[in-house]
Protein backbone atom coordinates (compact mmCIF):
# COMPACT_ATOMS: atom_id res chain seq x y z
CA UNK A 1 0.00 0.00 0.00
CA UNK A 2 1.49 3.54 -0.87
CA UNK A 3 1.37 6.59 1.37
CA UNK A 4 -1.38 8.73 0.62
CA UNK A 5 -0.45 12.21 -0.08
CA UNK A 6 -2.26 15.39 0.57
CA UNK A 7 -2.97 16.01 -2.77
CA UNK A 8 -5.00 12.45 -3.71
CA UNK A 9 -8.52 14.57 -2.09
CA UNK A 10 -7.85 17.52 -4.19
CA UNK A 11 -9.32 16.26 -6.99
CA UNK A 12 -12.90 15.34 -5.65
CA UNK A 13 -12.09 19.47 -3.62
CA UNK A 14 -11.93 20.54 -6.79
CA UNK A 15 -14.83 19.50 -8.21
CA UNK A 16 -16.44 20.94 -5.60
CA UNK A 17 -15.30 24.07 -5.80
CA UNK A 18 -16.56 24.11 -9.57
CA UNK A 19 -20.05 22.84 -8.29
CA UNK A 20 -20.00 25.73 -5.61
CA UNK A 21 -18.82 28.51 -7.75
CA UNK A 22 -21.54 31.59 -8.16
CA UNK A 23 -20.35 32.66 -11.54
CA UNK A 24 -21.03 29.23 -13.46
CA UNK A 25 -21.72 26.46 -10.84
CA UNK A 26 -24.61 24.20 -10.19
CA UNK A 27 -27.77 26.27 -9.14
CA UNK A 28 -28.55 23.50 -6.36
CA UNK A 29 -25.05 23.05 -5.36
CA UNK A 30 -24.28 26.83 -4.67
CA UNK A 31 -27.89 27.33 -2.92
CA UNK A 32 -27.11 24.97 -0.24
CA UNK A 33 -25.94 25.86 3.54
CA UNK A 34 -25.06 23.59 6.10
CA UNK A 35 -28.24 22.85 7.40
CA UNK A 36 -29.77 21.56 4.13
CA UNK A 37 -26.46 19.44 3.53
CA UNK A 38 -26.74 18.29 7.23
CA UNK A 39 -30.19 15.24 6.70
CA UNK A 40 -27.93 14.16 4.26
CA UNK A 41 -24.43 13.89 5.74
CA UNK A 42 -26.59 11.26 8.10
CA UNK A 43 -27.94 10.02 5.04
CA UNK A 44 -25.03 8.93 3.89
CA UNK A 45 -23.14 7.89 7.48
CA UNK A 46 -26.37 5.22 7.57
CA UNK A 47 -25.73 3.90 4.20
CA UNK A 48 -22.26 3.53 4.84
CA UNK A 49 -23.51 1.17 8.12
CA UNK A 50 -26.02 -0.73 6.09
CA UNK A 51 -23.17 -1.78 3.51
CA UNK A 52 -21.51 -2.32 6.09
CA UNK A 53 -24.02 -4.59 7.21
CA UNK A 54 -24.82 -6.49 4.21
CA UNK A 55 -20.81 -7.06 3.85
CA UNK A 56 -21.31 -5.45 0.34
CA UNK A 57 -17.61 -3.92 -0.57
CA UNK A 58 -18.60 -2.58 -3.99
CA UNK A 59 -21.29 -0.74 -2.03
CA UNK A 60 -19.21 0.27 1.03
CA UNK A 61 -16.69 1.64 -1.54
CA UNK A 62 -19.42 4.01 -3.82
CA UNK A 63 -21.16 4.70 -0.17
CA UNK A 64 -17.47 5.65 1.55
CA UNK A 65 -17.03 8.01 -0.80
CA UNK A 66 -20.08 9.50 -0.96
CA UNK A 67 -19.52 10.54 3.09
CA UNK A 68 -16.31 11.88 1.90
CA UNK A 69 -18.25 14.19 -0.50
CA UNK A 70 -19.96 15.84 2.25
CA UNK A 71 -17.34 16.37 4.26
CA UNK A 72 -15.71 18.54 1.22
CA UNK A 73 -19.19 19.86 0.64
CA UNK A 74 -19.04 21.38 4.14
CA UNK A 75 -15.46 22.22 3.74
CA UNK A 76 -16.29 24.21 0.84
CA UNK A 77 -19.07 26.30 2.34
CA UNK A 78 -17.08 27.15 5.30
CA UNK A 79 -14.45 28.00 3.14
CA UNK A 80 -16.75 30.18 1.18
CA UNK A 81 -17.45 31.73 4.45
CA UNK A 82 -14.19 32.30 5.61
CA UNK A 83 -14.33 29.91 8.77
CA UNK A 84 -11.87 27.32 7.94
CA UNK A 85 -11.16 24.95 4.38
CA UNK A 86 -10.68 21.01 4.36
CA UNK A 87 -6.65 21.34 4.37
CA UNK A 88 -7.90 22.81 8.42
CA UNK A 89 -10.15 20.03 8.81
CA UNK A 90 -7.39 17.22 7.70
CA UNK A 91 -4.61 18.80 9.85
CA UNK A 92 -7.12 19.11 12.88
CA UNK A 93 -7.57 15.20 12.73
CA UNK A 94 -4.23 13.88 12.09
CA UNK A 95 -3.05 16.09 15.18
CA UNK A 96 -6.14 14.81 16.99
CA UNK A 97 -5.50 11.22 16.28
CA UNK A 98 -1.91 11.53 17.22
CA UNK A 99 -2.59 13.70 20.31
CA UNK A 100 -4.78 10.62 21.40
CA UNK A 101 -3.03 7.84 20.98
CA UNK A 102 0.16 8.55 22.88
CA UNK A 103 0.81 4.60 23.62
CA UNK A 104 1.39 4.43 19.61
CA UNK A 105 3.04 7.96 18.59
CA UNK A 106 4.61 8.72 21.88
CA UNK A 107 5.90 7.60 25.28
CA UNK A 108 2.29 7.28 26.79
CA UNK A 109 0.81 4.20 28.60
CA UNK A 110 1.13 0.77 27.40
CA UNK A 111 -0.30 -0.55 24.03
CA UNK A 112 -3.25 -2.20 26.04
CA UNK A 113 -4.81 0.82 27.95
CA UNK A 114 -5.10 2.67 24.88
CA UNK A 115 -9.08 2.77 25.06
CA UNK A 116 -8.88 4.08 28.91
CA UNK A 117 -6.58 6.91 27.98
CA UNK A 118 -8.40 7.77 24.86
CA UNK A 119 -11.42 8.49 26.82
CA UNK A 120 -9.11 10.27 29.45
CA UNK A 121 -7.56 12.73 26.93
CA UNK A 122 -10.40 12.86 24.94
CA UNK A 123 -12.61 14.19 28.45
CA UNK A 124 -9.61 16.54 29.23
CA UNK A 125 -10.03 18.55 26.15
CA UNK A 126 -13.84 18.35 25.95
CA UNK A 127 -13.15 20.16 29.85
CA UNK A 128 -10.76 22.88 28.04
CA UNK A 129 -12.98 23.80 25.11
CA UNK A 130 -16.49 22.89 26.85
CA UNK A 131 -18.35 25.53 29.12
CA UNK A 132 -20.99 23.42 30.31
CA UNK A 133 -19.33 21.52 33.25
CA UNK A 134 -21.68 18.53 33.23
CA UNK A 135 -20.44 15.30 32.87
CA UNK A 136 -23.00 14.81 29.80
CA UNK A 137 -21.88 17.62 27.93
CA UNK A 138 -21.33 17.34 24.46
CA UNK A 139 -23.45 14.53 23.43
CA UNK A 140 -25.29 15.91 20.57
CA UNK A 141 -28.62 16.43 20.59
CA UNK A 142 -28.85 15.58 16.78
CA UNK A 143 -27.67 11.87 17.88
CA UNK A 144 -30.58 9.01 16.33
CA UNK A 145 -32.30 8.72 19.60
CA UNK A 146 -31.59 5.09 20.72
CA UNK A 147 -27.58 6.11 20.05
CA UNK A 148 -27.77 9.65 22.32
CA UNK A 149 -29.62 7.59 25.26
CA UNK A 150 -26.79 5.12 25.36
CA UNK A 151 -23.98 8.01 25.26
CA UNK A 152 -25.81 9.93 28.14
CA UNK A 153 -26.48 6.44 30.03
CA UNK A 154 -22.61 5.53 29.71
CA UNK A 155 -21.61 9.44 30.84
CA UNK A 156 -23.62 9.12 33.71
CA UNK A 157 -22.16 5.73 34.63
CA UNK A 158 -18.56 7.01 34.75
CA UNK A 159 -19.86 9.18 37.84
CA UNK A 160 -21.14 6.31 39.55
CA UNK A 161 -24.79 7.18 38.62
CA UNK A 162 -25.59 3.63 37.18
CA UNK A 163 -27.55 0.37 38.53
CA UNK A 164 -24.92 -1.89 39.87
CA UNK A 165 -26.58 -5.15 38.15
CA UNK A 166 -28.62 -6.03 35.34
CA UNK A 167 -31.51 -7.42 37.57
CA UNK A 168 -31.87 -3.46 39.13
CA UNK A 169 -32.26 -2.65 35.16
CA UNK A 170 -34.56 -5.59 34.25
CA UNK A 171 -36.60 -4.49 36.94
CA UNK A 172 -36.74 -0.86 35.96
CA UNK A 173 -38.26 -2.05 32.23
CA UNK A 174 -40.85 -3.83 34.11
CA UNK A 175 -41.83 -0.58 35.93
CA UNK A 176 -41.75 1.48 32.91
CA UNK A 177 -44.45 -0.76 30.74
CA UNK A 178 -46.41 -0.72 34.08
CA UNK A 179 -46.80 3.09 34.21
CA UNK A 180 -47.46 2.74 30.08
CA UNK A 181 -50.26 0.00 30.21
CA UNK A 182 -51.72 2.98 33.29
CA UNK A 183 -51.33 5.87 31.62
CA UNK A 184 -54.05 7.78 31.03
CA UNK A 185 -53.40 10.16 28.42
CA UNK A 186 -52.06 10.22 24.83
CA UNK A 187 -49.20 12.76 26.65
CA UNK A 188 -49.16 10.31 29.62
CA UNK A 189 -48.24 7.27 27.04
CA UNK A 190 -45.80 9.27 24.57
CA UNK A 191 -44.00 10.45 27.92
CA UNK A 192 -44.12 7.10 29.55
CA UNK A 193 -42.99 5.06 25.85
CA UNK A 194 -39.79 7.47 26.08
CA UNK A 195 -38.74 6.08 29.41
CA UNK A 196 -39.60 2.69 28.74
CA UNK A 197 -37.19 2.76 25.55
CA UNK A 198 -34.41 4.21 27.67
CA UNK A 199 -34.56 1.67 29.99
CA UNK A 200 -34.45 -0.88 27.52
CA UNK A 201 -31.24 1.13 26.06
CA UNK A 202 -30.19 0.56 29.59
CA UNK A 203 -30.20 -3.01 29.64
CA UNK A 204 -29.05 -3.49 26.43
CA UNK A 205 -26.09 -1.29 27.95
CA UNK A 206 -25.54 -3.66 30.67
CA UNK A 207 -25.97 -6.78 28.47
CA UNK A 208 -22.95 -5.21 26.09
CA UNK A 209 -25.45 -5.32 23.04
CA UNK A 210 -25.49 -1.99 20.88
CA UNK A 211 -29.48 -1.04 20.80
CA UNK A 212 -28.65 0.44 17.51
CA UNK A 213 -27.21 -2.72 15.83
CA UNK A 214 -29.68 -4.91 17.47
CA UNK A 215 -32.65 -2.78 16.27
CA UNK A 216 -31.33 -2.81 12.81
CA UNK A 217 -31.21 -6.21 13.44
CA UNK A 218 -34.71 -6.64 14.81
CA UNK A 219 -35.84 -4.13 11.32
CA UNK A 220 -34.13 -6.32 8.84
CA UNK A 221 -36.41 -9.40 10.43
CA UNK A 222 -39.23 -8.36 10.00
CA UNK A 223 -38.24 -6.90 6.28
CA UNK A 224 -37.41 -10.62 5.70
CA UNK A 225 -40.38 -12.48 7.48
CA UNK A 226 -43.38 -10.01 6.12
CA UNK A 227 -41.88 -10.53 2.55
CA UNK A 228 -41.73 -13.77 2.95
CA UNK A 229 -45.43 -14.01 4.18
CA UNK A 230 -46.63 -12.02 1.52
CA UNK A 231 -44.75 -14.71 -1.40
CA UNK A 232 -46.51 -17.09 0.22
CA UNK A 233 -50.17 -15.32 0.26
CA UNK A 234 -49.57 -13.42 -3.22
CA UNK A 235 -52.43 -10.85 -4.11
CA UNK A 236 -54.46 -11.92 -1.47
CA UNK A 237 -52.64 -11.22 1.05
CA UNK A 238 -54.25 -7.73 2.29
CA UNK A 239 -57.47 -9.27 2.36
CA UNK A 240 -56.59 -12.69 4.75
CA UNK A 241 -58.00 -12.53 8.18
CA UNK A 242 -55.35 -11.82 11.01
CA UNK A 243 -55.10 -15.27 12.27
CA UNK A 244 -54.70 -16.75 8.34
CA UNK A 245 -51.66 -13.83 8.10
CA UNK A 246 -50.33 -14.69 11.95
CA UNK A 247 -50.07 -18.19 10.70
CA UNK A 248 -47.80 -17.37 7.14
CA UNK A 249 -45.71 -15.35 10.24
CA UNK A 250 -45.37 -18.48 11.80
CA UNK A 251 -44.39 -20.10 8.49
CA UNK A 252 -42.19 -17.45 7.48
CA UNK A 253 -40.24 -18.02 11.11
CA UNK A 254 -40.48 -21.64 10.57
CA UNK A 255 -38.51 -21.38 7.26
CA UNK A 256 -35.89 -19.18 8.48
CA UNK A 257 -34.48 -21.84 11.01
CA UNK A 258 -34.60 -24.68 8.38
CA UNK A 259 -32.75 -22.63 6.30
Amino acid sequence: MTKASAADIMPLADVMARLRDPETGCPWDIEQNFSTIAPYTIEEAYEVADAIERNDMAALQDELGDLLLQVVFHSRMAEQSNHFALQDVINGITAKMIRRHPHVFGDGARREDGHAQWEVIKAAERAEKEPDPSALAGVAAALPALLRAEKLQKRAARTGFDWPDVDGVTAKVLEELGEVQAAATQDEREDEVGDLLFAVVNLARHLKVDPEAALRRANAKFDRRFRAMEDMAGAEFPALPLDDKEALWQRAKQREKVI
